[in-house]
């Protein structure tokens, strides 16, 4: 894509591949250890700092080459980055931008990986003033269940989709610039509006995870529910698989974009209540068909399409 500005730096050997002085990892868990992971690969930067409120962390981070050394704070790991990526839970993003705004260069571009993002767009406003010019919110559909830097995957973001959500107010340059970086390390970028975005994946991902914790401690918390998971298969394995996920993360989640998710728990609880009409009044084959209809929307979902294949 030869029409976009390399980056606010010199842009790669590959083609439009950005070049990177320093990259500033705030937050070193799953995503922000691969993320440096990543970066490194595609050698995106040529030094790699993290911060973590835990010592053990960025200790743990530079024995596995997730970074090259970390810094006693957040404020410190920033200044004279030219590249700054928080990895930390939504909530805190806010107060996080507020420590690093004095040490931000006019040229550095600022990412975040969060799962909301008007919420996260309007943090950034408040907390960086014009500087939020340089703020480009991103969310990587990546990760997982497990937390923690020694989780952390070269390869996470390979093929992933990446959302890019820009302020109205970004220049292009850093929009374009945040979008390279995605794609040097693996991820197939999309572009929507901070809305958007919340509205969508409260339907593909907040309410799915809120739905596997509440099912998760409906069959916990009833007097034989032990008893109950001990013979459970691979079938409860996979569809509770996320409510192993991190709570405090998922709190953050669910007050930031609350509006959308109780939206999208209305019309769950409609089509609930449609299936269990069903089976009360035994129309096995209306239900059958409710059945069907959902299996048919699930295998459309997950069989590629002749776009999907040619790209």
């Amino acid at each position: 894509m030869a029409s976009r500005n390399p980056s606010p730096s010199a842009a790669g050997a590959a083609g439009l591949r950005p070049q990177f002085q320093r990259l500033a990892v705030l937050g070193v868990g799953l995503l922000g250890g691969s993320f440096a992971l990543a970066a490194k690969r595609a050698a995106l930067a040529r030094e790699v700092v993290g911060y973590s409120k835990s010592p053990s962390t960025i200790k743990a981070a530079i024995a596995a080459g997730v970074i090259d050394r970390g810094a006693d704070s957040a404020l410190q790991a920033s200044t004279g980055a030219d590249l700054v990526v928080l990895a930390v839970p939504v909530a805190a993003i806010g107060p996080l931008l507020r420590q690093i705004r004095l040490g931000l260069g006019d040229s550095a571009l600022l990412m975040d990986v969060g799962s909301t993002k008007a919420d996260v767009a309007e943090a950034a406003r408040d907390a960086l003033g014009k500087a939020a010019l340089q703020f480009v919110p991103c969310h990587p559909i990546a990760g997982s269940e497990r937390s923690g830097v020694q989780h952390a995957q070269t390869t996470l973001f390979d093929g992933r989709r990446v959302i890019v959500t820009p302020l109205e107010d970004n220049p292009s340059r850093f929009v374009d610039a945040a979008t390279q970086v995605w794609e040097a390390l693996g991820g197939v970028v999309s572009v929507m509006s901070p809305s958007e975005h919340d509205a969508a994946f409260a339907a593909v991902s907040h309410l799915p995870h809120l739905l596997a914790f509440a099912y998760v401690y409906a069959v916990a918390r009833q007097p034989r529910g032990p008893g109950f998971l001990q013979l459970a298969g691979p079938g409860f394995r996979d569809f509770t698989r996320i409510a192993g996920s991190d709570p405090t993360m998922w709190r953050d989640v669910f007050q930031a974009n609350s509006a959308e998710v109780l939206q999208q728990l209305q019309m769950f609880k409609q089509a609930l209540a449609g299936f269990e009409a069903q089976l009360r009044q035994g129309n096995w084959n209306v239900l059958e068909s409710l059945v069907r209809q959902a299996s048919q929307a699930r295998q459309d979902w997950a069989s590629p399409s002749p776009a999907d294949d040619a790209s």
